[in-house]
């Protein structure tokens, strides 16, 4: 990967529909030669999707919670029954397996009301085996960036 592919990454961040001929243009190509690494991006999975970004409060999930899971037995069995759970829901938008703390798992989901998360949460406590679940819900977004830093390559 060089600096053209470094510039046609983040051109792409920004905008993942800016026309073939105007990123070309960004990034001192011709289009033919733009469009070769763009593919090429794809083949080696750097690229892995082309998608839009929708704001949650205008589709009407307004609510943001992180609920955090403890398990007690980390058994191949429980992570596969836990990540077909997880697959079910569309709520679901995240979930990070995690280390240095009490919490094993921490799932981001969205939810039209607190009334809904906690019905969806009842769902959750019935299907999950855990030994204990904490929900912190966002109040604020202060800093959400979906444009990975291109310093390190």
């Amino acid at each position: 990967m060089d600096l053209i592919d470094k510039k046609i990454l983040q051109e792409l961040q920004k905008n993942s529909s800016i026309p073939l001929s105007e990123l070309s243009k960004k990034v001192g190509l011709s289009n033919t030669p733009c469009w070769n690494r763009i593919k090429k991006l794809e083949e080696d999975k750097v690229i892995i999707a082309k998608t839009i970004l929708i704001d949650n409060k205008k589709i009407n999930l307004p609510i943001k919670v992180f609920l955090s899971i403890s398990i007690q037995n980390h058994t191949e069995i429980w992570l596969n029954k836990f990540k077909k759970v997880i697959q079910k829901y569309d709520e679901i938008i995240e979930v990070h397996r995690l280390t240095g703390t009490n919490v094993d798992y921490q799932i981001t989901i969205l939810s039209p009301s607190i009334e809904e998360y906690d019905l969806f949460q009842q769902k959750l406590i019935n299907e999950i085996e855990c030994t204990n679940m904490s929900s912190h819900i966002s109040l604020q977004t202060i800093k959400k960036n979906n444009n990975l830093s291109l310093n390190y390559i």
